[in-house]
């Protein structure tokens, strides 16, 4: 299993329920990552997208505590467990998308994530784990610097230690 993550410098990657850059080539980065596979977030995270709607070309899986939710094309489940359950019915990797309980609930299933690191610290109220300061992780790959108008950052690749 796989997380799929845009994090500034403090590791923060929101702020009211919004993210909080726009950088072109990351959301490219992450169109043709996901595409064609599975992806699992929380409720919050789907109703920041456009319109509310599940992303295309995707199975979405959706995890809430709301027992009435529906949302026409999206997958509703109501744990982690039955979210890891519902995603084996399905062909593709499997990519946590957020938001923040969702990536601390799921890490633990993970091996890999792909972690855009921006280096610029914004004013957050929503954080990934620091995978630099975490043992279990290491990060195997970095791009090179890469720049949208005033901001830096790098596509890295962080693997589970086993």
């Amino acid at each position: 299993m796989n997380v799929i993550v845009a994090v500034d410098k403090n590791w923060a990657i929101g702020k009211d329920n919004r993210m909080m850059w726009s950088i072109p080539a990351d959301m490219k980065f992450f169109r043709e990552t996901t595409k064609g596979n599975i992806v699992i977030m929380g409720r919050k995270t789907l109703e920041s997208f456009p319109q509310g709607q599940p992303l295309k070309n995707r199975v979405n899986i959706v995890i809430t505590r709301k027992k009435d939710y529906k949302v026409k094309g999206a997958v509703i489940v109501h744990s982690v467990e039955e979210a890891v359950k519902e995603a084996k019915k399905y062909e593709g990797e499997l990519f946590v998308i957020g938001g923040e309980s969702i990536y601390r609930a799921m890490l633990a299933y993970c091996d890999t994530a792909y972690v855009t690191k921006i280096d610029h610290a914004f004013d957050a109220d929503t954080y990934f784990p620091n995978l630099d300061e975490d043992k279990e992780w290491q990060m195997t790959k970095i791009s090179e610097e890469q720049t949208c108008f005033d901001l830096e950052y790098y596509f890295t690749v962080y693997e589970r230690v086993r």
